[in-house]
């Protein structure tokens, strides 16, 4: 998969997981967040026993705002999770039960992308002779590189965004994903009710590789860091009145500050057509990703490649007439799109 063939690191091939797998389930968005919490105490196996717990409290938080967390019909496993947030089923209960069904097919299905295994494992499935999975070098690599500490907000923003579209039954009613500028989060109307989705950085940075669109500079997801990325309207706001729907998501970036708002940034300029072929392929990605945000740039901005194409060359030649000047900055890191 290109996404991860261009930059094959660690860290992009966990991506590949993440925004790339099919989702049926949540459970794999469930067993990531456990993996990030194991604690690091000599041994590569991690029982079933003491993965049930954290792996099951994440799917228990997030049916309570979300009781849609599976494409079937029913789930005896996820219906002891309803259980245990109702104080119908004990702690001790829920680990048992979690042990005997939550895992049955999210550890087999978990390195897939496209119908294919990855090339990089993470973990090797040892339920039938340790009753656990035993983790690789590339998972211990994988916490020593500098964007582990992305991952588990990429994680749940795209959790937040999938199971959104399974409550919109996205597969019937397309639904259009929002962003607020001055709360920095992804939204969408149900019924006329705005629900929030997700921080737009958190649902940004993974497609981005944790780097900033314009230069490549690494960026941040943590308040207070400061590398933390500014989320940048590519086709600057000034051109709000002659640009539709501007505050896309197709026309959302994340940028590190100097790119934003340093003495030498992008301002009000329109981004060079090398960046706006960066734009395209960033896009693609978010339309090879699925649900929901596949459905929001197909209504944004065409059906087919080539309209996708020809609609972003419309708008920047649109604002190329406005603002006349270019902005390109000078790299710091490797491309990566």
């Amino acid at each position: 998969m290109r996404f991860y063939q261009v930059e094959p690191t660690l860290e992009n091939y966990w991506r590949g997981i993440i925004l790339f797998g099919k989702n049926v389930a949540s459970y794999k968005f469930a067993l990531a967040s456990a993996l990030y919490e194991v604690k690091r105490d000599g041994s590569d196996l991690v029982l079933l026993e003491d993965l049930a717990l954290p792996f099951s409290a994440h799917l228990c938080r997030h049916l309570q705002h979300a009781p849609k967390q599976v494409t079937s019909r029913s789930s005896k496993f996820l219906a002891a999770c309803v259980q245990f947030n109702d104080n119908e089923v004990s702690l001790d209960d829920l680990r048992s039960i979690t042990v005997r069904r939550g895992f049955d097919n999210v550890i087999d299905a978990f390195h897939n992308v496209n119908n294919g295994e990855i090339d990089k494992r993470f973990f090797i499935d040892e339920r039938k002779t340790h009753k656990g999975i035993r983790l690789t070098d590339n998972f211990y690599r994988l916490t020593e590189r500098l964007q582990f500490q992305n991952l588990a907000h990429e994680t749940e923003a795209r959790w937040r965004l999938v199971e959104q579209a399974w409550a919109m039954n996205v597969s019937r009613n397309l639904i259009a994903v929002e962003y607020d500028a001055q709360e920095q989060q992804l939204f969408s109307l149900t019924r006329d009710r705005r629900v929030t989705i997700t921080s737009c950085r958190d649902s940004l940075n993974g497609y981005q590789k944790g780097r900033c669109f314009y230069c490549h500079a690494p960026v941040s997801l943590q308040t207070g860091d400061a590398s933390l990325a500014d989320v940048d309207h590519f086709i600057p706001w000034l051109l709000r009145d002659s640009v539709a729907n501007i505050n896309g998501v197709w026309n959302l970036v994340l940028a590190c500050k100097n790119c934003n708002r340093g003495k030498l940034g992008k301002s009000s300029h329109v981004p060079s057509m090398t960046l706006l072929a960066r734009l395209h392929a960033r896009n693609e990605y978010f339309i090879n990703s699925h649900l929901p945000l596949r459905e929001t740039l197909i209504q944004q901005t065409g059906k087919t490649e080539p309209q996708r194409r020809d609609f972003l060359n419309q708008v920047w030649n649109t604002a190329q007439q406005t603002l006349i000047h270019q902005w390109e900055p000078q790299a710091v890191g490797p491309g990566i799109f």
